[in-house]
């Protein structure tokens, strides 16, 4: 493979301009344009740091244990400094509301909405009726703002991860939008872009079960079995709609109840967080999507101590 076909890839996995990979090699802009072009080739220390990108972009890259567990630690060390992180964020309504934006507008963007951060922050705050945007979307983002409210008390009064709460968020989220809001498909499904098989229908209550099961378990690695039950319940894909939306609240409702700060999955980190989930999926190696989580988490914690400046 050249160069230039590792560049692309890396390109489209992190969604980057060729000014901000220039900057992220740390290079000139001329300089990372002579090797896109070819007239000029990388250095080896260069090479060296194209590859290791392309290998961690790309699903390959090794995660060593010493890294992921330093990370996890920094992880405990945020969270014994913050009592009780869903009444602090309950507590602060400009921490609450900015919490509600990030995970609404991103988790919906992911999915295919063409709302920007700007129309989801009218949409949510000021209730605003955008006539350019589909009525959909907008629901889709009135209705995940309500989702998370109702998640968010749901943890702040410490009562379980279960069935039931999985269907409520269904119902809130596909409310006015899907006639089987709140319940499990009744159908085969595909998941769009991958060779992944899921769940026959009439094992989707079965296995969700399972998945619960593991939702329970006690664990000092709540980082580990958090990524774990994601990948299972994305590949279960128990609904019609909505699974990666249901899915990321039911992840953030996990890591709540451990007093982390939500996770925030941004929309231009799409294709490495779909990477590093079918990696976990289908090679059943969960250190790059634990990496990937680690990473998101801090991104939360920088919201809940007011220190974001995305």
């Amino acid at each position: 493979m050249t160069t230039r076909q590792k560049l692309e890839i890396i390109q489209k996995m992190l969604g980057l301009t060729q000014t901000k990979l220039a900057e992220r090699f740390g290079v000139s802009f001329a300089a990372f344009n002579s090797w896109w072009t070819g007239k000029s080739e990388p250095r080896a220390k260069a090479l060296v740091a194209i590859d290791e990108l392309f290998l961690e972009v790309t699903g390959q890259k090794v995660i060593p244990d010493d890294q992921l567990t330093a990370k996890k630690k920094a992880i405990e060390q945020k969270s014994a400094g913050h009592k009780n992180v869903a009444q602090e964020i309950l507590s602060n309504p400009d921490i609450r509301d900015q919490f509600i934006l990030k995970l609404t507008y991103h988790s919906n963007s992911i999915e295919g909405s063409t709302l920007t951060e700007p129309d989801t922050a009218a949409i949510l705050f000021d209730n605003a009726a955008l006539p350019d945007k589909s009525l959909t979307e907008q629901l889709e983002a009135k209705n995940h703002q309500t989702a998370l409210n109702y998640l968010f008390d749901h943890i702040l009064k410490n009562e379980k991860i279960d069935e039931n709460l999985i269907l409520k968020l269904h119902s809130i989220l596909m409310n006015g939008i899907r006639p089987d809001a709140g319940a499990y498909r009744n159908h085969g499904v595909r998941i769009t872009g991958v060779n992944l098989p899921t769940a026959n229908h009439m094992s989707v209550r079965k296995l969700i079960g399972e998945v619960l099961a593991r939702v329970a378990e006690k664990t000092k690695d709540i980082i580990g079995l958090s990524a774990s039950v994601h990948a299972r319940f994305e590949q279960v894909h128990p609904f019609s709609d909505g699974n990666g939306r249901i899915g990321r609240l039911l992840m953030n409702a996990m890591l709540l109840k451990e007093n982390i700060a939500p996770a925030i999955i941004r929309q231009e980190q799409k294709q490495l967080y779909y990477a590093y989930l079918y990696k976990a999926q289908t090679k059943d190696d969960l250190s790059q999507l634990e990496d990937f989580l680690c990473e998101a988490v801090m991104d939360g914690f920088t919201i809940l101590e007011r220190k974001d400046k995305r």
